[in-house]
């Protein structure tokens, strides 16, 4: 296998898995109060987290830029984080992961780092396509007024896009490390969930092991394993190439929920399901043609034939890269 291939089967191998974390959340969520069910997800993840920075530096080499924006990403993470599990312990899987994908085409209307205008109509179009979607999607075997859960999804969706709009308009310009971002966020997490969860503490010594087996897996493979294989394989890959593979979340999201959740699509929903993944895939690209276009225009190189053209190219540069979204934005 070639180092390309492992790499987009790496880039895959993170979109199943964050694909099936909804899934995984549900599950427990349904053994245990979802406010436990974050408190030890955050947790389980502090501390791995935690190891692999003291055994590349040890624990005091966090910057201050580091600590200080790790400190309000931490709080909007968790935000996401309540609102996305509780939407997913109130609708299917499927719907969850197709659903939060709205966050692709919500993050350009916010993030405004280092760009002029607004985005083209084409995008519009595209976010068009994501609204009819998600109606379709909340319709279940007919239409009828929305569910608690899929409400809940679409604010999660908002909200996940306003904290990776902050991640990428507080990490520009600084050398912020993933991994201590991360672990900073990790640790915001435990501590504010910890109040919340305290009085329900003893239900996970009660929590048998297919419970416990679903928050080791949210918090060591959907959070540390692939946030850590992201970072690696991205900085190996063009940000185009890994932007589509990464994409494919919600069709994994979907499958998973089939699969091993027991879920059916309805003609509606399936429908709903194909016009999200087509939305979210259009948006996505307009978006990044009109960044790399806006990116030549500011550098005021062109190509031969006088076209607009990038000045650096998109492939990976062998400095590690700043973090522009984070694992636990995933559920």
């Amino acid at each position: 296998m070639t180092d390309a291939r492992r790499t987009d089967a790496v880039l895959l191998l993170v979109a199943l898995v964050w694909g099936s974390s909804y899934l995984s959340a549900q599950t427990a969520a349904s053994a245990l109060p979802v406010l436990l069910v974050l408190f030890a997800r955050y947790a389980l993840a502090a501390l791995p987290c935690l190891g692999l920075v003291a055994a590349r530096g040890g624990l005091r080499g966090w910057t201050r830029d580091e600590v200080r924006v790790g400190l309000p990403l931490g709080v909007t993470q968790a935000a996401v984080l309540v609102v996305e599990t509780y939407g997913v312990a109130h609708t299917t899987a499927a719907n969850a992961g197709l659903i939060i994908s709205l966050t692709i085409v919500l993050t350009p209307l916010l993030d405004r780092t280092g760009r002029r205008g607004g985005p083209p109509p084409a995008f519009f179009a595209a976010a068009g396509v994501c609204v009819l979607a998600v109606g379709l999607l909340m319709s279940g075997n007919g239409f009828h007024a929305p569910r608690l859960g899929d409400l809940l999804m679409l604010a999660a969706a908002c909200v996940r896009a306003v904290h990776v709009a902050l991640v990428g308009r507080l990490t520009a310009g600084r050398a912020i490390r993933p991994l201590h971002l991360t672990t900073v966020q990790t640790l915001v997490g435990t501590a504010l969930f910890l109040a919340p969860a305290a009085r329900d503490l003893p239900a996970l010594a009660r929590a048998d092991a297919a419970t416990w087996t679903q928050l080791v897996y949210l918090a060591l493979f959907c959070s540390v394993f692939a946030f850590l294989v992201q970072t690696w394989a991205v900085q190996r890959t063009s940000a185009s190439r890994a932007s589509l593979l990464l994409g494919t979340e919600p069709v994994w999201a979907a499958a998973v929920g089939i699969a091993l959740g027991g879920e059916h699509l309805t003609p509606l929903t399936a429908l709903g399901a194909a016009l999200m993944v087509t939305g979210t895939y259009w948006g996505q690209a307009v978006e990044r043609a009109h960044r790399t276009a806006e990116t030549a225009v500011g550098t005021g190189t062109t190509d031969s034939a006088g076209a607009s053209a990038p000045a650096t190219s998109p492939e990976r540069t062998g400095e590690e890269a700043p973090c522009r979204t984070t694992t636990l934005t995933s559920s």
